[in-house]
């Protein structure tokens, strides 16, 4: 079984994994734990009924009960994990990935993320190892499903932002089990029935042609923003009034607006290691400080509790919340960058004219390689530059970020695909092209 990932289980369905590993999954999960009842959601591919069969059958045959929340966002099951004090909880979505791929994304007490680190490598064993003993006393499936309360919660952030003309876009995935009842009727929602074949593009806004038909809506409507959502509603990403996709860690800088300037909050935000020289800059200007740190909500969410930052975000399009339990919220983040421009609009502010105000560096987005000796091709585009160039900076979690005066770089291998990632940052444009070409000519002798 190959699901077992640094953040989650995932994978292609009745490949890495099928519904006996489920079985095993939700069996050993409540002990695990220590957990006599676990919350489970579930989003509507169509695998998502025969996994929550399985995983309830293995976690009722332990003697635990099952809070059932019928289909959910992630941040839902996230939210009700802490609120409602449950000792574990499960997701059944694989968030971004196409239609026949599925995955569990589990929680501990105070919706604390449970990654390969913190639990998951220790589950994988049982689920290898251990015998299925049956509980004398079997668990009951309990219906727990709260979406009002959960509309309330999100509703105290919202404001009048009737000044806005806005397109969102909810990829046939989860965010379309919340946006109307969020905003209404007064904006313009693309592809917003749920539907776990996902007819319409991939639910994975980083991926460029998945954002195409929102861009030309937002020039034909004469949108102000355009808001797209993932799969399971935990990653939100944003299109200017030009249509141009916004990096998601500039996001980072605007929220800054309501929490900084607005509530007057002092503290660390955290941003992860590909983050814009930008978005620091932007945060200390404002009197704060940010905490550089590795990618991922199994990592992301446990730091910023630690550290008991403000809030924080990633490249990928997730926004934590020291009021959301320190967890990421897509509509959580959405809710607030609209309110941030109703009043920008106000002041006469685009979208456009906030991003440029905050962006003042050449950024080459996330490229990706595939390879298959990572390492050693990483390794020698770092000992190339500390060799020829003078850094400022060495940051080695996440791979590398380098850093040097007028140019940084981040090189990193995925921990879900078979990719070695980079990004570069420079002063202007020739400069990161120039060092775009060594890099690349560097990691061609791997391939």
């Amino acid at each position: 079984m190959g699901a077992f990932k640094a953040y989650d289980i995932r994978g292609v369905y009745n490949k890495d994994f099928n519904k006996e590993d489920v079985y095993k999954i939700g069996f050993f999960l409540p002990k695990l734990l220590k957990a006599n009842k676990v919350l489970v959601g579930r989003d509507v591919r169509t695998s998502s009924p025969e996994i929550f069969k399985a995983l309830t059958d293995g976690i009722t045959d332990s003697g635990a009960d099952v809070y059932d929340m019928g289909i959910s966002t992630t941040p839902m099951v996230y939210y009700f994990t802490a609120q409602h004090k449950f000792d574990a909880s499960v997701q059944i979505t694989a968030s971004h990935n196409p239609k026949d791929h599925n995955g569990l994304k589990i929680s501990r007490s105070n919706a604390l993320p449970v990654g390969y680190d913190t639990g998951l490598k220790e589950l994988e064993e049982r689920v290898k190892n251990d015998k299925i003993e049956l509980a004398e006393v079997k668990g009951k499936i309990i219906p727990h499903q709260v979406k009002e309360e959960y509309i309330q919660f999100l509703k105290k952030y919202t404001k009048d932002i009737s000044n806005l003309n806005i397109t969102i876009d909810c990829s046939n995935g989860m965010a379309a089990l919340l946006v109307r009842d969020i905003w209404g009727d007064s904006v313009s929602y693309l592809y917003d029935e749920l539907d776990g074949t996902f007819p319409n593009h991939e639910p994975n806004p980083l991926e460029e042609e998945n954002v195409e038909d929102l861009k030309k809506i937002v020039l034909n409507n004469k949108s102000d923003i355009g808001v797209i959502f993932d799969g399971d509603a935990d990653r939100v990403m944003f299109v200017d009034e030009k249509g141009k996709f916004i990096h998601p860690d500039l996001m980072i800088a605007v929220l800054a607006d309501y929490f900084l300037i607005e509530k007057q909050e002092k503290g660390w935000v955290i941003q992860d290691i590909r983050t814009s020289k930008s978005v620091s800059e932007h945060i200390e200007s404002l009197g704060s400080k940010t905490f550089m740190w590795r990618v991922g909500r199994a990592f992301a969410a446990l730091k910023l509790r630690e550290i008991d930052g403000i809030f924080g975000g990633e490249l990928a399009g997730h926004y934590y919340f020291r009021d959301f339990f320190y967890s990421d919220s897509g509509m959580l983040a959405a809710i607030l960058i609209l309110n941030i421009l109703s009043k920008a609009k106000k002041r006469g502010k685009t979208l456009s004219q906030l991003i440029s105000d905050i962006d003042k560096y050449a950024n080459s987005g996330e490229l990706n390689f595939t390879i298959q000796n990572k390492t050693d091709a990483m390794e020698a585009v770092v000992n190339h530059f500390i060799t020829n160039e003078e850094p400022t900076a060495k940051h080695d979690f996440d791979g590398y970020r380098i850093e040097f005066k007028d140019w940084w770089f981040n090189i990193r291998p995925s921990n879900t695909e078979p990719y070695l990632r980079l990004i570069l940052e420079a002063k202007n444009q020739e400069m990161l092209v120039e060092k775009k070409t060594i890099i690349e000519n560097i990691i061609a002798r791997f391939q």
